[in-house]
């Protein structure tokens, strides 16, 4: 790999140019659903005490990346990050940080509605939802839990407590949930949710993802426009994941983040920290690079941050998903973080 240049010093840059702004932070690789798309019925086997970063840990590490090399936004993510014990605080301690970073949080939602009030305290914006089906049974059925009427109560929650715009993420499967792409959008527009359905990706734990059995983006949008007038959002994308379109007249919007059919790698501003501290420059790179033994070796900030800029200068110009030699990576997307 040539070095990074020297230019580049104070910036996450790549070879291709692109600029990383966006952390999303893992806080844990455990979960408190069972999803059959994420994960087997038992669970994984889960990163031990020790291999995790401690609070302190990620709060410096975040201080690095928001001080040091041009982040903007931090969005914390897991497994399911509710269940960090140190949530608050860590919440806390980013929100304090100057320039302040735009911070957001990506949950099953799981207890937000208890824990919503005093995330907006310790200084949170906003938090996405994961939710892929209006059904209760159909809910159990794909989580192996019984909890629907508790991820309904946390979006409210979130509401409640300020904590918008309140984002709903949404996976469809052919033969499974498919057909409530219209019902899920009325549901958000009902209650004033901002809807993002994402294409199923090659990142579970069985390694049994199928193009197959995926909803293509087109299809969503065959399915919206049945229903809905749809019309491409005038507003910039930028480098947001998702394609929006405005719903009538606006302003409600539903968005559609198509990371196979649509890949947007020539526009990515994402940069990811696992919960054991590894560099991921991609969501489905193959290699990482090891930020918590420099860390507990005792580094400095300036040398945390030359190595972090190190990796994201060897960030590959895209995901490759279409090509006959793609491998998915071996951590699967609940031990990777969103």
């Amino acid at each position: 790999m040539t070095a990074v240049p020297e230019s580049t010093d104070g910036v996450l840059v790549d070879r291709y140019g692109r600029v990383a702004r966006d952390l999303r932070v893992s806080l844990t690789d455990k979960c408190n659903l069972r999803c059959t798309y994420c994960m087997p019925a038992e669970g994984l086997p889960w990163l031990a005490g020790p291999q995790l970063l401690g609070d302190e840990e990620i709060v410096r590490l975040v201080r690095v990346a928001v001080e040091r090399l041009g982040v903007t936004e931090v969005r914390f993510t897991g497994g399911e990050p509710l269940i960090r014990p140190g949530l608050l605080g860590i919440v806390a301690a980013v929100a304090a940080l100057r320039p302040r970073p735009r911070i957001s949080l990506t949950t099953n939602g799981l207890g937000l509605e208890r824990l919503a009030p005093a995330l907006r305290t310790a200084g949170l914006d906003r938090v996405n939802v994961s939710l892929d089906t209006l059904d209760r049974d159909r809910f159990a059925a794909l989580t192996r839990r019984d909890r629907h009427a508790d991820v309904l109560a946390g979006l409210a929650g979130a509401a409640r407590a300020g904590l918008t715009p309140v984002k709903i993420n949404s996976v469809l499967m052919r033969g499974v949930n498919d057909d409530e792409a219209p019902a899920l959008l009325r549901y958000a527009l009902t209650h004033g949710y901002e809807l993002r359905f994402i294409e199923q990706m090659p990142l579970d734990a069985q390694h049994g993802w199928d193009r197959s059995t995926m909803v293509t983006a087109a299809e969503i949008l065959a399915a919206l426009k049945q229903e809905f007038p749809l019309t491409a959002d005038p507003t910039e994308r930028g480098a947001a994941p998702a394609e929006t379109w405005l719903v009538g007249d606006g302003p409600a919007r539903v968005g559609v983040i198509a990371s196979v059919t649509r890949p947007f790698c020539g526009d990515c501003d994402r940069t990811r920290l696992t919960a054991d501290g590894q560099v991921r420059a991609c969501l489905f790179a193959t290699e990482e690079s090891d930020l918590r033994g420099a860390l507990r070796a005792g580094a400095d900030d300036a040398e945390l941050a030359r190595r972090w800029r190190t990796a994201m200068w060897g960030k590959r110009a895209g995901h490759g998903i279409d090509d006959p030699t793609f491998l998915q990576p071996v951590r699967p997307m609940s031990a990777i973080g969103g």
